[in-house]
């Protein structure tokens, strides 16, 4: 069984800074996250996507971000459990949670926090016959490792900023990119839209517009789509690929935490604004997975939420304890690997 002082479920932006919080209050934390890698949507879905409202920095990756988040982090030695979904839970005699997963990994500890961003997320999949016999054998519904498509021939399907940042992205690393949406306007951003009207005039992205893709052939694994593309006469189109990567959108879904007792209003957990508490004592909800009148679903509010949270969680775990709050500046960063980060002290000297 894993011990810690906070279970954070969800390793996005908002469960790793909360570990940053936690440390400076020397409480260690463990994350519970389905997906394989720590980072969430910014791990999962655009790692590539520049972020502009995160104070302090004028445009970052989302890669970016995370690959910072960990380093900042790194000192106060958090554990992951990873690729598992946290399933149940139940309080115990002595006031603490069980969490288990859907693998049967346990975990104790006196503070949950739920960080699920906005749940576990499910890809909008196309109707089309036979789709999951070629999944993960050339169909993919996330892009996770770009490096994959060196040199291959892609299709990506939709019309949102995922297809259109992909298919820009992609042009300098596949060695064909297909673009096909069914309508001939885009609901991307203007910029995304000009930047994939320019590369189609380059020659390095073909755009197939109005269509969609009715089909997949290949023995084993992909080897072709059929097109259908609308026109004055419908005219369909069997295209050879190596990889088709329909972005359709992702559906969000609390999961097993839906069933945890918690008070939910449309797919969120209601909380109380002074700490971000649910209505189930010791278990908070933090960053876009939880809802309050004036709810802001943008990280920076998650980095505030965290923040507060880690403060009550520490009263309920030491409640005869008063913590004095230090700012860093003053009273540095140490870490639980005994690392100390802190600024120069002021140099005292008398003058003759």
């Amino acid at each position: 069984m894993i011990k810690t002082d906070i279970l954070i479920i969800g390793a996005g932006p908002t469960g790793l800074f909360a570990v940053f919080e936690a440390g400076l209050l020397q409480l260690k934390c463990h994350l519970i996250d389905a997906l394989p890698q720590a980072g969430g949507q910014c791990s999962e879905i655009y790692p590539k996507k520049p972020i502009y409202d995160i104070p302090g920095f004028p445009e970052v990756l989302a890669g970016d971000l995370v690959n910072n988040l960990m380093e900042q982090i790194k000192a106060f030695q958090p554990g992951f459990t990873l690729g598992e979904r946290a399933n149940t839970i139940e309080k115990l005699e002595d006031g603490t949670f069980l969490v288990t997963t859907n693998k049967g990994t346990q975990h104790n500890a006196p503070i949950v926090a739920i960080a699920g961003g906005l749940g576990s997320f499910e890809p909008r999949k196309p109707l089309i016959d036979r789709i999951k016999d070629y999944e993960d054998k050339g169909v993919s519904y996330f892009i996770k490792d770009p490096e994959v498509y060196r040199n291959k021939k892609v299709l990506i399907a939709g019309g949102g900023d995922s297809a259109l940042d992909w298919s820009i992205f992609l042009a300098d690393v596949a060695s064909e990119v297909t673009l096909v949406h069914r309508r001939n306007e885009f609901r991307g951003a203007l910029d995304s839209v000009e930047k994939v009207q320019s590369l189609k005039n380059l020659g390095k992205i073909n755009l197939i517009t109005p269509a969609e893709v009715v089909g997949l052939k290949g023995s084993g694994k992909l080897e072709a789509v059929v097109i259908n593309k609308s026109g004055d006469q419908d005219e369909e189109i069997i295209k050879e690929i190596d990889h088709f990567i329909p972005l359709f959108g992702l559906s969000p879904k609390l999961g097993p935490i839906a069933d945890w007792g918690l008070e939910i209003e449309k797919n969120a957990i209601k909380v109380d604004t002074f700490d971000y508490q649910t209505n189930i004592p010791g278990i908070y909800a933090i960053g876009d997975v939880n809802t309050y009148p004036g709810k802001l679903k943008l990280i920076l509010c998650g980095f505030h939420e965290a923040t507060l949270m880690c403060q009550s969680a520490y009263q309920r775990i030491f409640p005869d304890k008063k913590y004095v709050m230090k700012y860093t500046t003053v009273g540095g960063v140490s870490g639980f690997d005994g690392s100390k980060k802190e600024a120069p002290k002021a140099v005292v000297k008398a003058i003759d």
